[in-house]
């Protein structure tokens, strides 16, 4: 409840400085950078994080990253009230919060196996999807109300207030720690320490293909999300309350998603779930990139997020349910970078995309306006949906795959269960 309300108030900074930059930018590519540099920094800092989490208590970790978030949204603030706030600046707090966030993600997802028994993983991976979706409800209707009354200002001033409330809430938290008695890390240099997240999975197979098959479904569900935003924005002439509606629909999905997850467990066979919400979300994804108007739009993107939760609680207990909890912060640091890596990509090259080849190819006279006017449209946002389609097929492209793929389809039968040797 804490990281919500926290989460509530991060979100609203997030939206609010993206309706900024894009009034100041107009650029696809710049809101795409701040993603990125977010990114760039949670690939360097993950391998260590992985080595931290396991040897560190994870309760003042996820404390520290709260910590270092309000002080950032501070330092936005206190450049907005003197009107020194410009672009770059997004880039650098993005930069230094990314590690800190990464840090704290990975205690928070490795804490999980101490507090409930196995056979509840997917339910308290789909609850934890609430401190994800549940923002998604609240933010965008608060930063609707508030952004044209208050500006950045008071979008601020209420997120570094929520940081307080994070951080009060983990002070009443028991988060017990895993046991080091069978762990002889303390013996490794470094390096060592670093690497075996990455020798541990290339060590089973199917956790290796299932890390290959995930990777690239951020890679193609990131690059979708970097051109999301600005071609909303693009396809509305900026209006922050279709922006707002659509956001909200997402946070509405995921919340339904995450509760019915939270009282059904998700099926038996995990990589069923992962099918189906990769399935899911690659064909509400068609339906948005095809949708012309905001009322498909919210449809679509409620879709999208309510297959999300299935999706991901699925694909986080099968990794709970194979590896050990004493040394789930190596390995899902090595998870974390493969799926980060491929984000940072995505980001990187979706902008550029967006204004150098399928926007001006869509402009009136544009090459590809004549061939696919017909079903995105013309003008400002149509290459964008073309893009966005083009990645929402290749989606359901890898869901075909998982399902067809012995060593993915049959991962749970390939790879033992962490404790089956105690049995």
């Amino acid at each position: 409840m804490g990281q919500i309300v926290s989460n509530i108030g991060s979100y609203m900074t997030y939206l609010a400085i993206t309706i900024w930059a894009w009034q100041i930018t107009g650029s696809a590519t710049a809101l795409a950078l701040v993603g990125f540099f977010t990114i760039l920094s949670r690939i360097l800092v993950s391998p260590f994080a992985g080595v931290i989490v396991d040897r560190f208590n994870r309760k003042y970790l996820m404390m520290l990253g709260d910590s270092v978030a309000a002080i950032l949204t501070i330092v936005l603030l206190l450049l907005y009230l003197t009107e020194n706030l410009q672009i770059w600046h997004l880039y650098l707090t993005g930069l230094i919060n990314g590690g800190f966030v990464q840090i704290q993600e990975l205690a928070y997802s490795s804490s999980i196996a101490m507090m409930v028994p196995k056979h509840q993983y997917a339910r308290a991976s789909s609850i934890g999807s609430l401190v994800e979706y549940g923002p998604f409800v609240f933010s965008p209707a608060l930063v609707g109300i508030l952004y044209p009354i208050t500006g950045l200002v008071g979008i601020l001033t209420i997120d570094t207030m929520t940081f307080a409330v994070a951080i009060a809430s983990l002070l009443f938290v028991n988060i017990p720690q895993p046991s080091q008695s069978d762990d002889n890390s303390h013996n490794q240099t470094i390096w060592q320490q670093v690497i075996f997240g990455l020798n541990y999975i290339l060590t089973k197979p199917g956790l290796s293909g299932l890390l290959v098959a995930t990777s690239l479904f951020w890679f193609m569900y990131q690059l979708g999300t970097a051109i999301y935003e600005p071609m909303i924005l693009a396809r509305t002439g900026g209006n922050s309350a279709v922006f707002s509606n659509v956001t909200s629909a997402a946070g509405v999905g995921g919340v339904f998603g995450a509760v019915a997850i939270g009282i059904w467990g998700g099926p038996q066979r995990r990589i069923k779930g992962i099918v189906i919400g990769l399935v899911g979300v690659s064909l509400s994804r068609t339906v948005f990139g095809l949708g012309q108007i905001p009322l498909i739009w919210v449809i679509a993107q409620f879709c999208s997020s309510l297959s999300f939760p299935l999706l991901g609680s699925s694909e986080t207990a099968l990794w709970l349910t194979k590896v050990a909890p004493n040394l789930q912060g190596r390995v899902f640091a090595t998870r974390r970078v493969f799926g980060l890596t491929t984000s940072a990509l995505a980001y990187l090259i979706a902008g550029p995309l967006a204004d150098y080849i399928f926007e001006p190819a869509f402009a009136p006279g544009g090459k590809l306006a004549a061939i696919f006017g017909g079903f995105f449209g013309t003008g400002k946002g149509a290459g964008m949906a073309l893009l966005y389609e083009i990645n929402a097929l290749c989606l359901l492209l890898l869901g075909y795959a998982v399902y067809t793929l012995p060593m993915l389809r049959n991962v749970e039968d390939i790879v033992p269960d962490h404790d089956a040797s105690i049995k």
